[in-house]
């Protein structure tokens, strides 16, 4: 079987099991990201908006927009790196590439932790995206410039023991889940 076969694979059955979790999710899944990251007051950090069965850390994102700067990735283009556009609690919202919510006004911010969507991770730091590179190229320019942490967020039963990586597979720091916080 090649890579790309058994990263499809592995991606269903991830799918399979976040939509399971989603449905099952309860209130306070944020709870851990929201301690792990007051540990970090004002240093810029980037969330995302969660599409489909993501789990949300908007809850996390306006606790940490209290104490400074919060960012939302914005796709420029296939193939390119992520930038990211400040967000506040009350931000109007437009959809923007792929139909992720973005900012109407933008103002770009460079964030220093990076809260990452995934569809599975492994203890080890492991994560399988979507398949579009876009944060293995973020992570990869934002650390050749300084320390940047790459927090994964995601249900526990999105955990897997062998993902199907790459050589250009950024790794995580951290995992945070509903339950626990990994570290690396």
């Amino acid at each position: 079987m090649s890579l790309e076969d058994r990263k499809a694979a592995a991606r269903k059955a991830a799918f399979a099991r976040r939509k399971a979790a989603h449905a099952a999710r309860g209130p306070g899944d944020a709870g851990h990201l929201s301690q792990v990251l007051a540990g970090y007051r004002g240093v810029p950090v980037s969330g995302y908006m969660p599409i489909r069965t993501e789990i949300d850390p908007m809850p996390s994102m306006e606790e940490a927009a209290a104490h400074g700067r919060v960012c939302v990735p914005v796709i420029e283009a296939k193939g390119m790196p992520l930038r990211f556009a400040r967000w506040e609690p009350g931000s109007e919202m437009v959809e923007g590439t792929f139909g992720a919510l973005v900012p109407r006004d933008i103002e770009w911010v460079e964030p220093e932790i990076l809260i990452v969507p995934l569809v599975a991770f492994s203890r080890r730091g492991g994560r399988l995206g979507y398949g579009g590179g876009f944060y293995d190229r973020t992570l990869e320019m934002l650390r050749s410039r300084r320390a940047t942490l790459a927090v994964g967020f995601a249900f526990a039963a999105q955990e897997a023991d062998d993902l199907p990586l790459e050589p250009t597979d950024q790794p995580l720091d951290l995992i945070v889940t509903e339950r626990e916080v990994i570290e690396v």
